[in-house]
């Protein structure tokens, strides 16, 4: 196992990682290098790959496991590799999260099966899980009801926290979800309960507010990661306002890459302008951009860049 593995402590940007395709849809495992070197040159604190935003339920197993390959191969134990293996089936999720600890993953990020409708339900699922994967693999759980539609309560994910300490991460993506933050941190406290890492996807869109709720970085995927850097070092620092004024920057880049249905598609394409990856396809069924949508780009670019340089 690396010495990278995950625990509650974790914090930082933990950047989720495209997944390169050629035109044909094949992996792109020459782009996988770049791309990875351009995430840690922009000073990431952890990489996850085979999210939803890294299109795994379009990868086979076999896919999944030579794309992780390559990028621990790459990461050389620099920074923490969280890996996705969410899937319907738990045999399944638990083969790839026993074969991403064996190559040197960090841990494994689980969402709830679709079809999840009470607590106890729930419940049950992630016993089942961790009953499989075992104590040693480090689990985030990916709160992100508006893809699974399964909603988590504050209660049980505390329930969860108590009763199973390889649960050391929250992904949180519950919208809205700030008040569910401070609900959980609070919560904590009061109970004496173990504080574990919670770090924020949903595009990074709020993270200037996530973090003064007390969350510990970001989990998203976000074509400049050195802005979420920058917002995250300025308010671990104490200086919030900085931090704000650095994400307001790129908010409006924030937002339109935040798109629903296209928004992967306008990510991988800032990626392939920035140079990470030779070409920005989406593996089928996925969007691609029109000439208006990279007229609207370009405007959105050349506008960030204007402001950078002021």
């Amino acid at each position: 196992m690396t010495s990278q593995t995950l625990d509650e402590t974790a914090k930082g940007v933990f950047v989720i990682s495209a997944t390169p395709f050629t035109d044909d849809g094949s992996l792109d495992l020459e782009s996988t290098d770049r791309l990875i070197d351009f995430y840690l040159e922009r000073s990431v604190h952890g990489i996850t790959v085979l999210g939803m935003m890294g299109e795994a339920p379009k990868l086979t197993h076999e896919e999944s496991i030579l794309f992780l390959g390559r990028v621990l191969a790459r990461v050389k134990n620099r920074v923490p590799v969280v890996a996705g293996v969410s899937n319907p089936g738990i045999g399944n999720l638990a083969k790839l999260a026993h074969q991403a600890m064996d190559l040197g993953a960090a841990g494994v990020m689980v969402a709830p099966a679709a079809g999840l409708k009470t607590e106890d339900q729930i419940f049950a699922y992630f016993s089942q899980v961790f009953t499989l994967l075992g104590p040693k693999i480090p689990v985030c759980f990916q709160d992100y009801p508006q893809n699974t539609t399964v909603f988590s309560s504050v209660a049980t994910l505390n329930r969860l926290v108590d009763n199973f300490p390889q649960l050391v991460m929250l992904k949180h993506e519950d919208f809205p979800g700030l008040r569910k933050v401070t609900q959980l941190r609070q919560q904590a406290e009061r109970d004496g309960r173990r504080r574990i890492s919670i770090l924020v996807g949903n595009g990074g869109l709020y993270f200037p507010q996530e973090l003064r709720r007390g969350v510990d970085g970001a989990m998203t995927g976000f074509a400049f990661p050195e802005m979420l850097v920058e917002t995250f070092n300025r308010a671990t620092a104490g200086d919030f306002d900085g931090a704000e004024n650095v994400f307001d920057t790129y908010l409006p880049l924030v937002r339109h890459e935040y798109q629903p249905g296209i928004g992967l598609a306008i990510r991988k394409e800032i990626l392939r302008r920035r140079g990470a990856i030779a070409c920005a396809a989406t593996r089928a069924p996925g969007a691609r951009l029109d000439r208006d949508d990279h007229a609207e780009l370009d405007i959105l670019l050349h506008r960030l860049d204007a402001r950078l340089r002021a």
